[in-house]
């Protein structure tokens, strides 16, 4: 090798440790930034409540939460049937006006990958997460890697489940959804999917829905006419 390619293959090594380098610490600086950023939402107060559909237990209990905390926002993932959320506030005196329900979701993950854009318009700065032990430790896990990344705090409130699970965990599954979630953690960054069908329930029709008929979980206790 003659020493001027020498010279520039040498100049071409520099300038990749450089860019490394500049990576590194770009990667370091939003990971600290973002570190300070979830210590100041962890002292600060809840803006909303996550809800993972799969229990009706889970939509009875955030109703509960919702006379408690009736200027906290509210988002049912891919819980019950529109009309039977209702009830179950009608039921529990509970306020709906600040109870969204989002029915794009199919699986955990679809709870966090199209929530989080939600959350974030929303400007959620500390989210209690609700669902079931038997959900845990994956959904709380997802979670914590999801929204943190978006500078979102992440409590936990389990409610226990009547009957036989909606969801079985394993090692593998657990696993696999933690992987993926590390690299949407990434890309959720620069890609913001939408959902179209989120709808308040204050706009729920009952009186549709009982034309077009619906059935609501027997644990509901809740009684169609």
């Amino acid at each position: 090798m003659s020493f001027g390619n020498w010279f520039r293959a040498k100049g071409k090594r520099r300038w990749l440790r450089f860019g490394l380098l500049s990576v590194v610490v770009l990667l370091c600086t939003v990971l600290l930034v973002n570190i300070l950023r979830l210590q100041a939402a962890a002292s600060g107060s809840l803006d909303a409540f996550l809800v993972l559909g799969g229990s009706v237990r889970r939509e009875i209990y955030v109703a509960e939460l919702a006379k408690q905390h009736p200027e906290t926002r509210i988002l049912i993932s891919q819980g019950s049937q529109d009309p039977c959320i209702l009830l179950i506030f009608q039921r529990e005196k509970a306020p709906i006006r600040q109870v969204w329900l989002e029915k794009c979701a199919d699986s955990t993950f679809d709870n966090f990958y199209f929530n989080i854009p939600i959350l974030r318009e929303w400007g959620v700065r500390k989210v209690k997460l609700i669902t079931s032990p038997t959900h845990l430790p994956r959904a709380k896990w997802m979670a914590q890697i999801l929204l943190g990344a978006h500078g979102i705090w992440v409590e936990a409130e389990l409610v226990e489940e009547q009957g036989v699970p909606g969801n079985q965990e394993s090692t593998l599954k657990t696993g696999l959804d933690v992987v993926r979630s590390l690299g949407w953690a990434l890309l959720s960054q620069f890609v913001q999917p939408k959902c179209s069908q989120v709808t308040p329930l204050t706009e729920v029709n009952l009186q549709q829905w009982r034309r077009s008929g619906f059935k609501c979980e027997h644990q509901a206790g809740i009684e169609q006419s």
